[in-house]
């Protein structure tokens, strides 16, 4: 066989190499749902083992979300979200003003709690995924308006 002359089969094979070396013909790969990223200040005043209540505090004010896994983005049941904010009942710091819920068969939680109120000038709220199946993510997200009644923020987690 002459270089100049090739046959079909080191053709064939010669492309074949180029392919896999460059990874132009790699497998489609669905890119699906990314992870959410840890937010900037979102772990201020954290307490890790937060108990699981019902409601914190007197409530008046819902919290709510889903969590869904990374790349299918199907919905994740029983995960443990952490929730505390400064509210009209307490300080972000304070224990009173942490809880805990789980999200139900559809990935959706759902937490009661006191009014939200501004501290250092924006109304928001701290959440919190720190179980060890997936990564931990803490999210940080600021209320419209401070007389909102409601806040939704939503996970997406990577396995770990």
């Amino acid at each position: 066989m002459s270089l100049l002359h090739p046959t079909r089969r080191t053709v064939i094979a010669g492309a074949g190499a180029l392919v896999a070396t460059t990874g132009l013909m790699s497998p489609a790969v669905s890119q699906g749902l990314t992870p959410t990223l840890t937010m900037r200040g979102g772990s201020n005043n954290y307490r890790p083992g937060a108990p699981i209540v019902e409601r914190i505090g007197g409530g008046g004010f819902w919290m709510s979300g889903t969590v869904r896994r990374a790349g299918d983005g199907a919905p994740l049941d029983g995960i443990r979200i952490q929730i505390w904010a400064h509210t009209t009942e307490g300080h972000e710091r304070d224990p009173q003003s942490h809880g805990a819920t789980l999200t139900d068969s559809q990935g959706v939680f759902r937490l009661e709690m006191p009014q939200i109120v501004p501290a250092f000038g924006q109304a928001h709220a701290h959440l919190a995924y720190d179980d060890p199946e997936f990564a931990t993510v803490f999210l940080r997200p600021v209320m419209p308006s401070s007389s909102d009644t409601s806040l939704s923020a939503d996970f997406v987690l990577q396995p770990a």
